[in-house]
C-alpha cells in the first residue's frame, strides 16, 4: 500500500481511500474544494441532525443503487422534503455535495454509497453514518480493487454492519450473500423478495414496455404500474417499498410514488424507429449480473425479431475478467442472435464463446463504438431488435445517439 504523508491524509479526511486521494481529478477540486467541503458536510449534518428530524438512509449493492435511489425519493418526496444523490457522479464527490443540499426542513436524505475501492464505505461512514442501509444485492464488481465477491460483501456490509441498534437495515432475501450479511448488525431488519413481507407476483411486461405486478406489503396487495421494463426494476421497487413501509409510509404513496418514479437514462430505455426497429439502450454501465438480466429481458421482449447484440467491455474484474465475459458470451450464444458485435480488448471472449454457437461469421470485434456503428447500422431495419450494453467508458451510448 502506497505510504501516505501524514499531514495529505489529515487533509484530505482521514478515511479516504489512497486510490482516491491520488486519482487523476481536477487539481484545485481534489486538493482544496472537496477536502473543505467534507468537513463542511459532516458539520452541516451533525447539525441538521441536532436541530431537525432528517433520517439518512444509505444505499448500495452491486447492481440497481441509482434505480433504487430514484424509486425512494419518489415515494419518499410525497410525505417530505426529501434529498437524494445525483445520478453518475462518484460519491467521495456527491456524498458530500447531496448533503449541503438539504435544508433544516429536509426529512429525508438518501446517499448512494457505491464502493470501488477497499475502506471506501469508511469514508462514507465517516461523513454520514446512515439511520436506514440498504443492500440491493452483492455480485461480482470491481473485483480488481475488491478481489473477489467475498471482498464485495465485505466492504458493502460495513453499511449495516456499524448501524446502531435503533437504526434498520433493508435485506434482500433473495441474494444468500446479502441475506448473510444480516448475521453481522445491530439493527433492526427488514427484508425484502419472495417469501417476505415486502414481495411481488404476477409480474408481466406490457406492450408498451412498462412492467405491472402485484405488491405485497404485509397483509396488502395492489397492482403496480411502474414505467421501467424488467424483473430486475421490480426488485428496485421492492427494496424502495420495504424502506419506505419502515418509514410509515402508507401503501397507496408508495405505490404512487414507484408509478411516478422516472427511469435514470440508459437503463434499459427502448426506442423505436420505423428504419432502426426496436433499440435497447442499457449503455449507462456494466457487470456480469445486470448484462444477464437486461440480456433476460432483451430476449423475452424481442421475440421473433430478428435479434442483435453490441456488447462492451466489463471492467474492473480483476482476475476474474476472462471468465466473466467468456460466461456472458456463451450466454448470447444461445438466446438466438443474429448477430454479435463485441466492443473492446475484453469483449473477444465474448466473441470466441458466442462463435462456437453462432459461427464466426456472425459474430465481430471492434476496439470502439465508431467501428460497432459501421457494422451494425446496416444490419438494422424495422423489423430487427438491438441490444447494446457496455461499461460506461465504452461510450455505447454515443452508438445508441448516432442510431436515433
Amino acid at each position: 500500500m502506497k505510504k501516505i504523508n501524514p499531514l495529505i491524509r489529515w487533509w484530505v479526511t482521514p478515511m479516504l481511500p489512497p486510490e482516491d486521494i491520488f486519482a487523476n481529478h481536477n487539481f484545485v477540486s481534489q486538493w482544496l474544494t472537496h477536502p473543505i467541503k467534507r468537513r463542511l458536510a459532516k458539520a452541516y449534518l451533525n447539525y441538521l441532525r441536532r436541530h431537525g428530524e432528517v433520517k439518512v438512509i444509505g444505499i448500495t449493492g452491486s447492481v440497481g443503487k441509482t434505480t433504487t435511489t430514484a424509486i425512494l425519493a419518489s415515494i419518499l418526496k410525497r410525505v417530505g422534503k426529501t434529498v437524494c444523490s445525483a445520478e453518475g457522479v462518484d460519491p467521495v464527490y456527491n456524498i458530500p455535495n447531496t448533503i449541503l443540499k438539504a435544508t433544516p426542513a429536509t426529512k429525508f436524505l438518501i446517499l448512494e454509497m457505491s464502493v470501488e475501492y477497499i475502506d471506501e464505505m469508511d469514508y462514507y461512514l465517516w461523513l454520514a453514518k446512515p439511520d436506514m442501509g440498504i443492500i440491493t444485492n452483492i455480485a461480482v464488481t470491481h473485483t480488481e480493487y475488491l478481489k473477489n465477491k467475498e471482498g464485495v460483501a465485505e466492504e458493502k456490509g460495513k453499511i449495516i454492519k456499524y448501524l446502531d441498534k435503533n437504526a434498520t437495515a433493508i435485506l434482500n432475501m433473495d441474494d444468500p450473500v446479502v441475506q448473510k450479511l444480516g448475521n453481522n448488525t445491530k439493527a433492526k431488519i427488514v427484508y425484502f423478495g419472495e417469501k417476505t413481507d415486502v414481495s411481488a407476483s404476477n409480474i408481466k411486461i406490457n406492450n408498451d414496455m412498462s412492467t405491472n405486478f402485484t405488491l405485497k406489503i404485509n397483509m396488502n396487495t395492489k397492482i403496480v404500474h411502474m414505467n421501467a421494463l424488467g424483473k430486475q426494476f421490480v426488485n428496485n421497487a421492492l427494496a424502495a417499498a420495504a424502506a419506505a413501509d419502515s418509514l410509515g409510509v402508507g401503501i397507496d404513496d408508495i405505490i404512487k410514488g414507484i408509478e411516478l418514479f422516472e427511469r435514470p437514462r440508459h437503463r434499459l430505455t427502448v426506442i423505436k424507429s420505423d428504419a432502426n426497429g426496436i433499440i435497447f439502450d442499457d449503455t449507462y454501465n456494466s457487470n456480469p449480473r445486470a448484462a444477464s438480466e437486461s440480456l433476460d429481458t432483451f430476449t423475452e421482449i424481442a421475440g421473433t425479431r430478428k435479434k442483435i447484440a453490441v456488447i462492451g467491455d466489463m471492467l474492473e474484474l480483476g482476475k476474474f475478467e476472462e471468465q466473466a465475459h467468456r460466461e456472458l458470451g456463451k450466454k448470447a450464444g444461445s438466446v438466438g442472435l443474429s448477430y454479435l458485435i463485441g466492443v473492446g480488448s475484453a469483449a473477444r471472449f465474448i466473441v470466441e464463446e458466442a462463435s462456437k454457437r453462432m459461427g464466426n461469421k456472425y459474430c465481430f470485434l471492434v476496439s470502439n463504438f465508431s467501428e460497432a456503428l459501421q457494422i451494425t447500422k446496416p444490419l438494422l431495419g424495422k423489423d430487427t431488435a438491438l441490444f447494446v450494453k457496455g461499461s460506461r467508458s465504452i461510450h455505447l451510448d454515443k452508438l445508441v445517439e448516432s442510431l436515433n
